[in-house]
């Protein structure tokens, strides 16, 4: 009965620190979240769960087998990386994810990362702070050169619905733009679709909008570094491993690139030795393209929509369903 069925939520904090609701998961069935799950207590909290929440807690095929109730697997991102959804449709366990909740926020995370590199916008503020303008010798002064947006090549990988919307901004500032998509023969409006090669080539402003697959895994490496203008700025607020980031980080510390703005990175949070972290002309934010409270929202009310689809018998954003 689904009123015996449990829900567990193995990692609710991101989502939710406490300026959303937890309950209309509540009014679903018995609830339980946690705001962290380490490895090892993933199978023993999740035990008794027919239906498991996660984010970014790993859910991979030893822990799928060790779990005989699950039944439902439902992923707080559009990403689901953290599944092994093939282990799950072996069992007829649906994976649903959270398609579209998040679309305007990352393309505007990608351009607040970009508009930092072309106007140092940050920096300068903070220099005014420590007192540098009321000690000008001049009226005005810029410790980077500062970039016109206006003309220049914007450059789109992954032309989904966050590419989209990207492109409708880049327009608006008057960048002219490609896109490199994987089955794309022609342009679309004001777009055009080009190769790799072209797109790497041409661009001044490079942004990642692809999923993470073994295809587009470390896409940007030292052979396509090299293909890039060195007044290019690489953006990337779509998943860290697509980038080569030794490779990345040395492009930028040798000039061979202008600057970079990553809200992702391989590892979250990164190790200390991250050589990102300290490469020139890089600046970094930790994974918060996604995180406006409006965003969260929505990501909350399709998250719950999605276990209420299924219990009615009609589940949707399932991503492993049946060939």
């Amino acid at each position: 009965m689904v009123s015996r069925m449990k829900i567990v939520v193995l990692d609710g904090y991101t989502l939710n620190p406490g300026d959303l609701s937890w309950e209309q998961f509540k009014t679903l069935s018995d609830f339980q979240t946690y705001d962290r799950t380490p490895p090892e207590l993933t199978v023993e909290r999740a035990r008794d769960a027919e239906i498991i929440v996660t984010n970014k807690t790993v859910l991979d095929r030893a822990v799928i087998a060790a779990l005989p109730r699950l039944r439902y697997i439902g992923v707080l991102a559009t990403g689901y990386n953290v599944v092994d959804i093939e282990a799950a449709r072996e069992r007829g366990i649906p994976v649903t994810n959270v398609p579209e909740y998040s679309t305007a926020n990352v393309a505007q995370a990608a351009f607040a990362l970009l508009l930092e590199l072309a106007s140092r916008t940050g920096h300068h503020a903070q220099t005014v702070r420590e007192g540098r303008w009321t000690s000008a010798v001049d009226f005005c002064y810029w410790d980077f050169p500062l970039v016109e947006l206006n003309g220049l090549t914007l450059g789109i990988v992954g032309y989904g619905r966050i590419g989209r919307a990207v492109a409708r901004v880049g327009r608006a500032f008057g960048m002219k733009v490609l896109a490199s998509v994987r089955r794309a023969t022609q342009s679309e409006g004001e777009t055009q679709f080009v190769d790799l090669d072209t797109l790497l080539r041409d661009s001044d402003v490079i942004t990642l909008h692809c999923p993470l697959t073994p295809e587009t895994k470390e896409l940007i490496n030292a052979a396509r570094l090299a293909q890039m203008k060195p007044t290019a700025f690489l953006i990337n607020t779509a998943r860290g491993g697509l980038v080569n980031e030794a490779d990345l980080a040395d492009a930028l510390n040798h000039g061979r690139l202008a600057g970079a703005g990553l809200d992702v990175l391989s590892a979250e949070p990164p190790s200390a030795s991250n050589l990102l972290l300290r490469a020139k002309n890089c600046i970094i934010t930790p994974h918060i393209a996604w995180a406006t409270r409006n965003a969260r929202a929505r990501l909350m009310e399709i998250a719950v929509e999605n276990v209420r689809a299924w219990l009615r018998g009609q589940p949707q954003n399932v991503v492993n369903a049946a060939r």
